[in-house]
């Protein structure tokens, strides 16, 4: 069987959304699918194209023996809307000179295309469903345009709001199967179409066995904390550590990463007397090194988004680090029901400061629970492996 991924994120870009992309491509070929993928020249998160991809309108590269087709895109991580949105259709128009590879797509048996962007998704959905007549399999990450609303960014009803609705609702009637990152993303889905076919599909991590990992040692020398992800508008870190003062709570909190409250976020806590301490972007392996250095993390939503679960609550579990949950929903229920954390709601900085008290005065074997309850949802629950050869099996039947 051979299939495409069309998405406007890829390694080697870094961060939840083209690391959960480059883990289903690669899961895919480690179970016996061929898979290519359509995507742009690797810009995220830094809204500039990486150095060797630059001056090109597009390219063929093999990575990890994959063979990714890319497009030129205009790159920005500006917080202009209007800027985002012309990033998105750049991409969602040149990708259609992939469909002057006649023989190419028709050799797809399937094609998974990622939502969001919406725009990109419902461009591809024209594409491949409705011109090429390909069996599409629809990748949705995100509830767009509701998280748009939700988090302040569009208003409900708005011109830009019933635009974006149309465009959802068409890329789920003509999805053959829609995969979703959340339960509740697959009931939004079944809500507007009953009978659709569905696959509930967690962003899920390969991090090999992680009872290997070594868990001692922790907390000796008072609780350090970490975030590695995305400082965007839905984490807003910015408010987070303004609210939190963790030189007072005698806890390091430890940032990786970037985004566009970057600059501001590293204006705050100037040389790390804040006890707040900014280490920069990190390759997959090289952070996985350095996680083995603290002893909980946080993940922060700043309001309640419906069908949002952070991709960080998985990638964490592995390697044994409890979590400091502020969201709600569906994040929240999965972090109570396997006991890997404590959790506030969005925004509530005194209850999150409770918790990292609670984390930093519990007796060891309490803790060690926590390590454990990781752990074994990592293995069962939440096991990559076990999830994709389900999703291979699926998609080839």
């Amino acid at each position: 069987m051979k299939t495409l991924v069309v998405s406007f994120y890829y390694m080697p870009e870094v961060g939840a959304a083209p690391s959960r992309i480059t883990n289903l491509a690669c899961g895919l070929k480690d179970n016996g699918v061929d898979v290519d993928v359509l995507t742009c020249m690797p810009n995220y998160p830094k809204g500039r194209i990486f150095e060797g991809y630059r001056h090109r309108f597009s390219m063929k590269e093999n990575i990890d023996g994959i063979d990714v087709y890319r497009y030129w895109t205009y790159a920005c991580n500006s917080k202009n809307p209007v800027k985002r949105v012309i990033a998105m259709l750049s991409f969602a128009f040149t990708m259609w000179f992939f469909a002057f590879r006649f023989r190419l797509i028709k050799s797809y048996d399937r094609v998974i295309i990622q939502s969001p962007p919406l725009l990109v998704a419902s461009s591809a959905m024209f594409l491949f469903k409705k011109i090429k007549r390909k069996n599409v399999i629809l990748n949705v990450s995100d509830l767009w345009p509701i998280s748009a609303v939700e988090l302040g960014v569009m208003k409900e009803g708005g011109r830009s709001h019933r635009f974006m609705l149309r465009h959802e609702r068409f890329i789920y009637k003509n999805a053959d199967v829609v995969m979703g990152q959340s339960q509740e993303i697959i009931d939004h889905v079944l809500e507007m179409f009953p009978e659709k076919k569905t696959f509930l599909y967690r962003n899920l991590q390969e991090n090999g066995d992680p009872t290997q990992q070594d868990f001692g040692g922790r907390r000796k020398n008072g609780l350090k904390i970490v975030y590695a992800g995305l400082f965007g508008v839905a984490q807003d870190l910015l408010s987070l550590i303004k609210n939190i003062d963790f030189k007072q709570l005698n806890v390091e909190f430890h940032l990786y990463g970037g985004g566009n409250q970057l600059d501001e976020i590293l204006k705050y806590i100037g040389d790390g007397e804040k006890n707040i301490f900014y280490h920069g972007y990190l390759q997959k392996n090289e952070l996985v090194a350095e996680l083995k250095k603290y002893d909980v993390s946080i993940i922060p939503l700043m309001t309640s988004i419906k069908g949002a679960v952070p991709s960080k609550i998985f990638d964490i579990l592995p390697h044994g680090i409890p979590v400091l949950f502020s969201g709600d929903r569906e994040g929240a229920d999965i972090v109570n029901d396997f006991g890997i954390g404590l959790t506030s709601k969005p925004a509530d900085y005194k209850t999150l400061e409770q918790n990292i008290r609670t984390f930093a005065e519990m007796p060891d074997n309490e803790y060690n629970k926590y390590i454990k309850n990781c752990i074994s949802a990592s293995s069962d629950a939440f096991s990559f492996k076990k999830q994709m050869i389900h999703f291979a099996n699926f998609i080839k039947e």
